[in-house]
């Protein structure tokens, strides 16, 4: 059977599904607990912040008990690592003090990753603004609610004049790859994109 959910605005009680989600596809959209010992890391990264910070661009999929799936992201990328950095990271540095050398384990890593948000901004991403993440849990993927809340969030970023997205994902991440490739993403050339690849569009339907 062909598991159901709904598209709504994401809510702030959604705050520990949204962070389940994303430590559950957060290893090459498998699962990541086994990889860090603080499960709210990667949410801290990836999710946590584009709820708070942009919550009208936030929205889940709720199989009407809980969220199984969400997208969240920014309309305008260079000022949300700038809000992020004043508004966000200080209530964070305590539990997460930046790295002081070389990463040497995934958490070192991805704490790295947490304290340098001006790596979102690349020149050669400026036409498009704005940017992503989306995640669903295995048990609700290939079901059309990744389609419905790109859709959603596409119809959002148009809605505030935005005209294109970008994202980054592991080139490793083959599945997904094919999915934005379904939805008419393409590949933006990066002088040095390291492990990602990152894909744009349009936000018209």
């Amino acid at each position: 059977m062909t598991p159901q959910a709904v598209i709504r605005p994401y809510r702030h009680e959604d705050r520990a599904a949204l962070y389940d989600i994303c430590v559950r596809t957060g290893h090459e959209g498998g699962d990541a607990r086994h990889l860090y010992s603080d499960q709210e890391l990667l949410p801290s990264i990836f999710a946590g912040p584009y709820a708070r910070l942009e919550p009208d661009l936030a929205f889940v999929a709720d199989d009407g008990c809980r969220a199984v799936g969400y997208i969240v992201g920014t309309a305008d990328t260079e000022a949300f690592v700038e809000r992020y950095r004043k508004e966000w990271l200080p209530a964070l540095a305590y539990r997460y003090p930046p790295p002081e050398g070389p990463p040497v384990t995934p958490s070192e890593e991805m704490t790295g990753l947490m304290h340098c948000p001006e790596r979102m901004v690349l020149p050669e991403l400026a036409g498009y603004p704005a940017h992503l993440h989306i995640d669903l849990l295995p048990s609700h993927q290939r079901a059309g609610h990744g389609r419905a809340l790109m859709e959603r969030f596409l119809g959002a970023l148009a809605d505030k004049g935005v005209k294109a997205v970008h994202l980054g994902m592991l080139t490793a991440n083959t599945p997904a790859r094919a999915f934005y490739d379904r939805l008419g993403f393409h590949e933006i050339p990066v002088a040095d994109p390291g492990p990602l690849t990152y894909l744009g569009r349009s936000t018209g339907q």
